[in-house]
């Protein structure tokens, strides 16, 4: 269930120019941040996302507002659980404005994430966070998330990266 907060969390509907700006916007605030590597998104995303996000049957996203202004955002792509043959969903962005944090946006915003993916089949929800982000560390094991591990005697899960282009 939703934390009640007085921020309304509408799901994304990229057609609408006010939700296209409200995601680029919050999204470079995140990038620009330390835990989101410290510099502004590209001209070439700012103007492409959207158009991407769109084409991906599998995404799903939120933001919350105060008022007119976006002041969190959430975004989600399905994914399979093989061990489960299910699907699962996996945060991939959250963000919550810094003058607006600490006030039951994060958790309202996975709250909703949760909602989505027990409404659709999902067997979990996933995300990776920097070890480093310790308040969103806090935030995530408030809301039940946990360390991956399929055996104690192989350790944690890991984030890997390859990069192609």
């Amino acid at each position: 269930m939703t934390p009640p907060t007085r921020y309304p969390i509408v799901r994304i509907d990229l057609s609408l120019a006010p939700h296209a700006r409200a995601l680029v916007l919050l999204l470079d605030e995140y990038a620009r941040s330390p835990e989101g590597g410290g510099h502004a998104l590209s001209a070439l995303v700012r103007e492409s996302l959207c158009a991407v996000l769109a084409a991906r049957p599998h995404y799903a996203g939120w933001l919350a507002f105060a008022g007119d202004q976006a002041v969190g955002l959430i975004n989600c792509f399905e994914g399979v659980s093989t061990f489960r043959a299910q699907p699962l969903l996996n945060v991939h962005d959250i963000i919550v404005s810094a003058p607006f944090r600490r006030q039951g946006i994060g958790r309202a915003l996975l709250s909703q994430a949760e909602l989505h993916a027990r409404a659709t089949g999902c067997c979990k929800l996933t995300l990776e966070v920097l070890e480093g982000n310790r308040s969103a560390i806090a935030a995530y094991t408030d809301a039940g998330f946990a360390p991956y591990q399929l055996d104690p005697t192989m350790g944690q899960a890991r984030f890997f990266e390859k990069m192609l282009r």
